[in-house]
């Protein structure tokens, strides 16, 4: 009678069981790399458009890649539902306010806190962002499933931020943008105090 030999690494193993090796990996193409990145950003922007729109924003999308703002919004329309909650209509004499947002999204942890970049990039610069070109950034934290809004002010000439995880305990400058959806309805612009 003859005994079952134990498995020993490497002995008639299927593909799938074999341990992946570093050079198993195909390395991705800067095309790739760009295409997944692309790929990424989209889908925050519908996370953002989804979020912004149950908050009772009014959300708009530009044509094209071409503008340096992801999503626009209509402030105006949620601020009229968050004081009123049962008005069934708008008003027409009020000048809508539409804000321009810039959407981010990091899983990037360094030193223990989320990087995001916070800037675009021209001929491979980093350049951060003119009160010309946006209103907001939208920082999204993949990991946690959370938002940061950043009034552009606040951080203008920034070209990347830090974010503090939800379960530190330690104080860090930017966790009051934290889920600071309030700040898209100052009514009065980008002025805050």
């Amino acid at each position: 009678m003859s005994r079952r030999k134990g498995r020993t690494p490497r002995r008639n193993q299927r593909p799938a069981q074999a341990l992946p090796t570093r050079s198993s990996y195909p390395s991705k193409t800067p095309f790739e790399r760009e295409d997944a990145t692309k790929r990424c950003g989209e889908i925050t922007q519908l996370a953002f458009a989804l979020k912004a729109a149950r908050l009772r924003f009014g959300v708009s999308h530009p044509y094209g890649d071409s503008e340096r703002y992801d999503v626009i919004l209509d402030c105006h329309r949620a601020h009229l539902f968050q004081s009123a909650p049962n008005a069934t209509f708008l008003d027409d004499r009020a000048r809508p306010r539409l804000i321009r947002i810039q959407v981010k999204a990091t899983t990037q942890l360094v030193d223990g806190l989320y990087r995001v970049n916070a800037h675009r990039r021209i001929h491979g610069r980093a350049v951060s962002y003119k009160l010309s070109e946006i209103d907001f950034i939208a920082a999204y934290v993949i990991p946690e499933d959370s938002w940061f809004i950043f009034p552009l002010p606040h951080i203008l000439g920034l070209t990347s931020l830090l974010l503090s995880p939800k379960n530190r305990h330690k104080p860090h400058p930017n966790n009051p943008y934290r889920e600071a959806w309030h700040l898209l309805r100052q009514p009065d612009g980008l002025e805050f105090a």
